[in-house]
């Protein structure tokens, strides 16, 4: 599989934390009987609740996000095309059984790549699942080395997989935190698939299903994601609400029931919704500053961020956040765009909230060479009574 763009981390946050800041201000997070949650906000990727959210879990078909984001970024890359046919072998076919979520593709016949997407994220169907990981890897086994490869590349710390379905394995488990940070991957790399994760219905083989999110039905601010269910993992979700220019992730582990997996997502989503706001401190692509460069066609640099600094943080304080640009010293050209030439730096009350890679808006080519040597003598001079 071709190497993909490095996206998001968990979070950016330098020792700070809603607690730390906000301890007396906001209520405290909701008491939830459950293994493992986590609140996030997109955003900024800050974590704004969060109950033993590193513990390694088993996840049940929440492992089919890994699937479907790899099905996906497939997609996206041209090593698949939506009409590309798929087939249904014995070792993939799902035989009906009660105990298993199925997509139902007769035996031996094909699918579509799409068909094949819609059954594993709406349908949650193993057949399905199984199916595409042979078709992309070859075996199951060799698509969970791949799984495992982009858990690691997109900073899933606490995960590892033995298949592409969620069904019970000896090392196979994943955590909160690794969940809301693959939904986040999800929704924003693989932006053109991701509104399958909110439709509600889909038919093949003439048999309709429902989507398994009931909060799809109910919350209209949710689009997403999964849900997930074993005797060992209990009932897991992991759901995107978005209201107004507010997106949070919320993932919670080992729930006893559907209706409690659902119940305690509302929760949560309540709590971060009521008691949080994000904020946009600096835009994207847009110049922060001019810094002096050296040996180049022009003597200045224009530099800003490449995403806009986003920090989410309790209600009523954003006013009171303050940024600050920390540039390189005694940057020479060339310099490609892109290029990282210091940092942006939003602080409050002294504390450090975020820091954000400040970079080069325009590439500066080196100049010629007495104009260089004129640069040099300057440098020298600079330096010498610095």
């Amino acid at each position: 599989m071709s190497r993909l763009p490095v996206l998001f981390a968990a979070t950016v946050l330098t020792g700070w934390s809603v607690s730390a800041i906000a301890a007396t201000i906001i209520p405290s997070p909701p008491v939830l009987d459950n293994k493992s949650y986590v609140l996030m906000d997109y955003d900024s990727g800050q974590i704004l609740a969060s109950s033993n959210p590193d513990l390694q879990l088993p996840p049940a078909s929440l492992t089919k996000m890994m699937t479907s984001f790899i099905v996906e970024q497939n997609l996206l890359s041209g090593r698949l095309k939506e009409t590309d046919p798929v087939l249904m072998n014995e070792s993939a076919w799902c035989r009906g059984s009660s105990s298993e979520s199925c997509m139902y593709v007769p035996l031996n016949s094909s699918a579509s790549v799409l068909d094949m997407l819609r059954g594993i994220v709406i349908q949650s169907g193993n057949d399905a699942s199984k199916a595409m990981a042979e078709h992309i890897a070859g075996n199951e086994g060799a698509f969970a080395e791949v799984m495992n490869d982009e858990a690691k590349r997109i900073g899933m710390k606490n995960t590892h997989y033995m298949n592409a379905t969620g069904l019970p394995m000896d090392g196979h488990y994943s955590s909160a935190m690794d969940s809301a940070i693959l939904a986040r991957n999800i929704i924003t790399s693989s932006a053109k698939y991701y509104p399958i994760y909110s439709e509600k219905w889909f038919t093949y083989n003439n048999i309709k299903q429902g989507n398994r999110n009931a909060l799809l039905f109910t919350d209209p601010s949710v689009d997403g994601l999964k849900t997930g269910h074993t005797d060992e993992a209990g009932y897991c979700q992991v759901t995107s609400s978005k209201r107004g220019s507010m997106r949070l992730i919320s993932a919670v582990f080992g729930t006893k029931s559907m209706n409690e997996r659902a119940g305690q997502t509302r929760a949560l989503l309540s709590y971060g919704f009521t008691n949080f706001e994000t904020t946009a401190l600096r835009p994207a692509a847009q110049s922060l500053a001019t810094t002096p460069i050296w040996l180049g066609k022009t003597d200045t640099l224009n530099v800003g961020l490449t995403d806009a600094m986003k920090v989410t943080l309790p209600r009523g304080q954003s006013a009171q956040v303050q940024t600050s640009l920390s540039i390189l010293p005694n940057l020479t050209a060339p310099i490609q765009k892109g290029q990282v030439v210091g940092k942006v730096i939003a602080t409050l009350s002294g504390k450090t909230l975020a820091e954000r890679p400040l970079v080069a808006l325009e590439p500066i080519e080196e100049a010629g060479f007495f104009s260089r040597m004129m640069d040099h003598i300057k440098m020298f001079f600079s330096k010498l009574f610095k």
